[in-house]
């Protein structure tokens, strides 16, 4: 497949770049339903980049199953260069994905990555693109990370695979990121290792991002934010929760874990969420329940287990208590009640 021109754009701030070496190629396979926020925002430091060197560090293709727009997550058709098609091994090949999660699962797609990973190519996946990988086989023993909103789902559909709760993750050829502003710091990691830390500190400028994020930092608000309390056992105690959501704790075996009495685990909970911590937990699993129905296929049964409810009955009265609607009304990959 040809090489797209690299694209270097005018512009006022410059940075140079004494000695760049060979324009690094990309290419980014569309898959329908991308984000298009997490497109952008890899593709955008690259850009600027160029623009900031006045060099051609950098170009970039875009491909898709057969050649045609693909229609992103937010209903924008973005057009393309090409089908997908065998790309030089010194290319990285990106799998850009959004919801539903299983679209990047197409057969052409984990073919795609499967054969240039074979050849010795770099591939890496944007938000949900991590899915054609799992699938491929070629994350298996690696760090690799999606994004939250879709690791439960992830979960269930691959057991035997653990996505990290990291912004980006490179290990080794397999580069992997939640999307978002997650693909701009995976992004400005590489520009660091490719020219130095000076020019991708320039970048993150550009992208008016005036510190460089680590490379560890996390995808979500810690537990004590969301919950807007710095108390270290309501956070130790909603970690633990987090953790037994197929088979929920008992509140005696919570509030031996915090060391506490029941009825003094209680008090802090209503003072912190205006909720016991039985119903605090139950609104975890339910909210687990919600995500697996909208990006799993996943059995009602299925669900039910995978959130501690033992029937389906007792599960579907407290997800419509919860939610408004029943379960059955959610549409796999979409999450928005029917009609």
């Amino acid at each position: 497949m040809a090489a797209t021109e690299p694209l270097v754009p005018k512009g006022a701030a410059f940075f140079p770049v004494p000695d760049p070496g060979p324009t690094r190629s990309y290419a980014f396979i569309l898959v329908p339903g991308f984000t298009l926020l997490a497109f952008a925002s890899a593709v955008e430091p690259l850009r600027i980049a160029n623009q900031l060197s006045q060099q051609p560090l950098y170009r970039w293709r875009l491909i898709s199953e057969t050649g045609a727009a693909v229609v992103s997550s937010s209903g924008i058709p973005v057009g393309v260069d090409g089908p997908i098609a065998a790309q030089d091994k010194a290319t990285r090949l990106f799998v850009c994905a959004g919801n539903p999660q299983m679209a990047a699962a197409e057969p052409a797609v984990v073919a795609a990555v499967q054969r240039h990973h074979r050849f010795g190519g770099s591939v890496g996946g944007i938000c949900t693109g991590a899915v054609a990988l799992a699938k491929a086989g070629l994350v298996e023993g690696r760090r690799f990370t999606l994004h939250w909103e879709n690791q439960p789902g992830f979960v269930e559909t691959f057991p035997n695979l653990l996505p990290s709760v990291n912004r980006f993750e490179a290990d080794g050829p397999v580069l992997t990121c939640g999307g978002g502003a997650a693909s701009t710091d995976m992004m400005l990691s590489i520009i660091a290792e490719d020219h130095g830390g000076a020019f991708a500190a320039m970048v993150s400028e550009m992208c008016l991002r005036t510190v460089m994020p680590g490379v560890n930092a996390e995808q979500r608000s810690s537990t004590a934010a969301l919950m807007s309390s710095r108390n270290p056992v309501l956070v130790a105690t909603v970690t633990l929760m987090n953790r037994h959501l197929d088979e929920p704790l008992s509140m005696d075996e919570l509030a031996a874990a915090a060391g506490y009495s029941r009825r003094h685990l209680e008090r802090l909970f209503r003072e912190a969420v205006g909720k016991t911590p039985g119903e605090f937990y139950r609104g975890l699993r339910l909210d687990r329940g919600r995500n697996l129905l909208s990006t799993t296929d996943l059995t009602l049964m299925e669900v039910a287990m995978a959130c501690g409810f033992s029937t389906v009955s007792h599960f579907s009265k407290s997800f419509r208590a919860r939610f408004g609607v029943a379960p059955t009304k959610l549409t796999q990959g979409i999450g928005q009640p029917l009609a």
